[in-house]
């Protein structure tokens, strides 16, 4: 029998190995990831924290939920933070999460992949992936819950691997997508191909600030075009004026503006359109 040190040690390493292998087949910072979790989960006094399990990278990941407080919850919202952030990030992340449940949503924020500080807008593209199996092992969390209702919201970079996911899963368990930020990159950095939005046929909301980022306001009218040519009249673009990118301070504004859509989504729902060309 090893001494309990020893045991502990062989214990340190053995983790590290199973870490260290899993940063080598998936890009995402999993140390940092577990920091960030370590940090955040003792800070929770609003929700429930909660551990998700990543089926692919077979790792467990922070996720945040709060019930509605009406007795007849309408449905559940997704929140999916922006780059480098955590699930009870304290501007936009934390309003939605603890504000949407007062007008009858139940939310669900979870831990998006991470990566170094150092890390771009094309280093995260590279990971996009990463993020699909979260998704979906949040909307079984959801589904176990006997919520069929369910609702994805992305921020900012979470935007690109929320939209990737729909846009490769047509048929998938979500009754509508909301993107806050959309297209935002990094100075130098442009996208490499435009969202497909035209191929998401659920309803679609498209928001930003009024001074949101250059990137995300010049290509506001294409998107709009794509999302009118998938054909689903419950999509809709809207800005937020006195706004900006992240919504510092100002976050009762989009939370209104998030609860009106949702509102007309969940009131007059609708099947998928049906392509013409099928």
């Amino acid at each position: 029998m090893f001494p309990y040190a020893i045991q502990a040690a062989i214990k340190l390493i053995f983790s590290m190995s199973l870490l260290i292998a899993s940063q080598l087949s998936h890009g995402a910072d999993l140390a940092r990831e577990i920091r960030m979790q370590q940090q955040v989960a003792d800070y929770i006094m609003q929700g429930d924290a909660l551990m998700l399990q990543d089926a692919i990278a077979e790792h467990e990941f922070l996720s945040i939920y709060t019930e509605a407080e009406i007795d007849t919850p309408k449905g559940a919202v997704i929140i999916m933070h922006g780059r480098g952030f955590h699930p009870n990030w304290p501007e936009l992340v934390y309003p939605l999460r603890t504000g949407l449940p007062q007008y009858g949503w139940h939310t669900l924020s979870i831990q998006m992949p991470v990566l170094d500080t150092t890390a771009s807008f094309y280093d995260y593209m590279d990971i996009v992936e990463e993020a699909h199996p979260r998704i979906e092992a949040a909307i079984e969390f959801l589904q176990r819950q006997e919520i069929e209702f369910i609702i994805l919201l992305a921020h900012s970079c979470s935007v690109h691997m929320a939209v990737d996911w729909l846009h490769q899963h047509p048929d998938a368990d979500a009754s509508g997508f909301i993107g806050i930020g959309m297209g935002s990159t990094d100075k130098g950095q442009p996208m490499r191909q435009p969202f497909p939005l035209q191929a998401i046929k659920i309803p679609v909301l498209d928001i930003h600030g009024e001074y949101d980022y250059p990137a995300v306001k010049r290509n506001a009218p294409r998107r709009w075009e794509n999302i009118q040519q998938a054909g689903n009249p419950l999509s809709a673009q809207r800005v937020v004026k006195d706004e900006q990118h992240y919504f510092t301070d100002h976050s009762d504004a989009l939370l209104q503006e998030v609860v009106s859509w949702l509102d007309t989504v969940h009131k007059a729902p609708v099947d998928k359109p049906v392509d013409k060309a099928e």
